[in-house]
């Protein structure tokens, strides 16, 4: 399978985290986003949405990290344990999914994407709207172990991503948030390739811009 990605983007090393948990081997592809190589005319025939991460598993090409993350373990987990099959198991699941890409990393990029890359200044109603995301979570996890209940799933595997990505860039302060301080302590020991995958690449997307906290 090859994997077309970023190393610095959040959504593709959940992918990888994803891929080495079910011991999956990954032809990894990189796409430097920020000389245009996405719209190189050889990526276009492939995703004519030119996003990545981009899966492509023999015939079979498909994006969006967390539509990739849930094909890989319906077509190879060895059982349902990062995806149960049971229907409301999985629609929780599939909300926190939702909510990492809709919600929570969606209010981080409106907030730094902009310092990060345009040098423009934080907006504060940005960063109220982050620590609201934040807020969400830790009721979230108020009730559960992990973020989607009592056992890991690839609901943590794209939180994990993205709340490294947040907090090794920006230096958000994750002790304000007990449950989610208890929660990221014990999943980013137990997810293998976190520190190679996901801190490495955050602390390149930091440099890339020379952003310092």
């Amino acid at each position: 399978m090859d994997l077309y990605h970023l190393p610095l983007s959040a959504p593709c090393q959940a992918v990888r985290l994803v891929a080495k948990a079910l011991g999956l081997h990954l032809n990894l592809k990189e796409l430097d986003l920020f000389t245009d190589e996405q719209l190189k005319p050889e990526f276009l025939k492939i995703n004519p949405q030119h996003v990545i991460p981009t899966l492509v598993d023999n015939n079979f090409v498909l994006w969006e990290s967390r539509a990739i993350v849930t094909y890989l373990c319906e077509k190879y987990g060895k059982n349902d344990g990062l995806y149960p099959k049971d229907p409301k198991k999985r629609a929780m699941v599939n909300q926190r999914l939702f909510f990492d890409m809709g919600t929570l990393y969606q209010r981080f990029s409106q907030a730094y994407y902009p310092v990060m890359m345009e040098g423009k200044e934080l907006n504060p109603e940005n960063l109220v709207k982050l620590d609201e995301a934040f807020e969400f979570l830790e009721n979230f996890l108020d009730k559960t172990t992990f973020a989607a209940g009592d056992k890991l799933t690839v609901a943590d595997f794209s939180l994990l991503a993205s709340i490294t990505t947040i907090h090794v860039i920006t230096g958000y302060d994750l002790t304000k948030y007990p449950n989610i301080h208890r929660w990221y302590e014990q999943v980013k020991e137990s997810v293998a390739g976190h520190e190679e995958i996901c801190v490495e690449g955050a602390k390149n997307f930091a440099e890339k811009f020379n952003f310092t906290k």
